[in-house]
């Protein structure tokens, strides 16, 4: 979340005697600059201190019960997607390079130069590309049949865990939702027992129990950007091991003639 800073400048007037009038407003206005500027560096670090302390005062009013599992959604769902990201960063590779230097061994050393390889390099492009070429000896046909499935198993890890992101990006507003709900019937109820409708009554209430739905909507906004990246990640890669599966079908087909 950002921090919200909150400056305020004061502007001090200072006035002396009435020696000189040019001297008294040359005075002022420089004793003004700096009290502002003096001003404005100890307002600096209150704003900071009473933003993080109204969000700890706005979290225990929402109610320990569901603010705590809604944050506990925020700190699995994070934890996963940043997870992902680093295993979708270092699963990239890069594409052109590698079928490169594939065409190059197999042009040189054959069959187990482009597997060697495939082996040095991370990725599932190399591992498509390895499992494709360890099939060669049975024609065509099985390495691209070998291809596919590996393909599809590659994707598998790809998208491991990610649908648990969407699910506390739902999670998350439904339970804000709950909460309000459950903090209006505590409102009425209270009501109900003052045998009054009392202004503040309400209005306490419901205070209360909208804060549960900011968090909850604030949760889901945060995850629904990480998740909305790694499935645009996770798309891209998949494109990539596309187009090398068909190029690596091509340079197996160059090769065996």
């Amino acid at each position: 979340m950002k921090r919200l800073f909150s400056i305020l400048a004061i502007t001090v007037m200072v006035a002396f005697g009435t020696a000189n009038a040019t001297t008294i407003a040359n005075t002022s206005t420089a004793v003004t600059t700096v009290t502002t500027t003096l001003t404005q560096d100890d307002e600096a670090p209150a704003a900071d201190v009473g933003f993080h302390q109204d969000l700890k005062k706005r979290f225990i009013e929402g109610g320990p019960g569901f603010m705590g599992i809604v944050l506990l959604c925020l700190i699995l769902g994070l934890a996963i997607a940043i997870e992902r990201i680093i295993f979708l960063n270092l699963s990239s590779t890069n594409t052109k390079k590698l079928t490169q230097s594939v065409e190059d061994a197999l042009a040189s050393g054959g069959v187990e130069a482009a597997k060697e390889v495939c082996r040095n390099t991370k990725g599932p492009i190399a591992s498509i590309y390895y499992q494709g070429l360890d099939r060669t000896d049975e024609g065509i046909e099985a390495a691209e049949k070998a291809v596919v499935a590996y393909g599809g198993v590659q994707m598998g890890q790809l998208e491991k865990n990610v649908s648990w992101i969407s699910l506390f990006i739902a999670l998350a507003p439904m339970l804000g939702f709950m909460g309000t709900v459950i903090g209006m019937i505590q409102a009425f109820d209270k009501i109900e027992a003052a045998g009054d409708m009392q202004p503040s009554l309400v209005a306490g209430g419901i205070k209360v129990a909208l804060l549960t739905t900011v968090f909850g909507l604030v949760v889901a906004i945060i995850l629904q950007i990480f998740y909305n990246y790694i499935i645009a990640k996770i798309d891209s890669i998949v494109n990539d091991m596309e187009d090398a599966s068909i190029t690596l079908m091509d340079l197996l087909i160059r090769h065996k003639k």
